[in-house]
C-alpha cells in the first residue's frame, strides 16, 4: 500500500491508525502546492480531489477521505481495537464522533486558514461550542468510546494540533487539553509525528 500525505494537514489522523495497527505501507508526501509527490508525479492522477489523504492498496484502487481510510486501516487489523467489532454499539459510537469531528470540527476550521477576520471570529465561536462538547464527554474518561484508543481519537487529536496556530487556547477546556498531552505521548502519535516531519 501507499500512503499519500502532506505534514500539518488531516492525513496525521489515518498515519497515526497505520502506525498503530502496524500495517506495510509507503509513505508518500504530497507538496499541495504544486500537486506533485516526492518523485515529481501529479497528484490528480492519484487523487482527482487534489488533497490528502489518499490510500493506494496493493491493487491500485485509491480510497480517499481521511475518516473512511482511517476505518479501511482499523479494518485491516481488528486485534488493534481502533475501531469496535461491526454491529456493535461501540462501533456506531465511534462512527459517530468521526462524523461529527468531521463535519463540525474539521470543516470548521477552514476559515481560519485564509477566510476573512469576521469569518475567523465567526469559527472561532462555532468551534468553542464544538470544543465545549467534546470536552464535556471526555469528562472522567480517557477516550471519546470507552477507555479504547480508537480512529476517532486519532481525529480529534489531529484537529487539536491545528488550535496552536489558529489562536485558540485548549486551556479553557480542561478535559481535552488533557486528553491532547494523554494522546500525544502514545508511540504511534509520536512515530506519526515524527515521519510528517521527515
Amino acid at each position: 500500500m501507499k500512503y499519500y500525505y502532506s505534514p500539518g494537514t488531516c492525513s496525521l489522523h489515518p498515519q497515526i491508525g497505520l502506525q498503530e495497527t502496524g500495517l506495510p505501507v509507503e509513505l508518500v508526501r504530497v507538496d499541495l502546492r504544486a500537486h506533485k509527490t516526492q518523485d515529481g508525479s501529479d497528484y490528480y492522477a492519484i487523487n482527482p480531489k487534489g488533497y490528502v489523504p489518499s490510500l493506494m492498496l496493493d491493487d491500485g484502487t485509491v480510497l480517499t477521505e481521511g475518516a473512511v481510510i482511517a476505518q479501511y486501516i482499523a479494518d485491516q487489523r481488528p486485534e488493534a481495537r481502533m475501531i469496535p467489532p461491526p454491529g456493535t454499539l461501540d462501533r456506531y459510537r465511534v462512527l459517530e464522533w468521526l462524523n461529527f469531528i468531521a463535519t463540525e470540527i474539521h470543516k470548521t476550521f477552514q476559515p481560519l486558514f485564509g477566510g476573512s477576520d469576521e469569518a475567523k471570529e465567526k469559527a472561532r465561536a462555532r468551534l468553542s461550542t464544538r470544543f465545549d462538547l467534546v470536552a464535556k464527554a471526555l469528562e472522567g474518561r480517557s477516550y471519546l468510546v470507552g477507555d479504547t484508543f480508537s480512529v476517532a481519537d486519532a481525529y480529534l487529536f489531529n484537529m487539536l494540533t491545528w488550535t496552536s496556530f489558529t489562536g485558540i487556547d485548549l486551556g479553557r477546556w480542561p478535559s481535552l487539553h488533557a486528553f491532547f498531552a494523554r494522546v500525544q505521548q502514545r508511540p504511534s502519535v509520536q512515530a506519526a509525528l515524527a515521519a510528517q516531519r521527515s
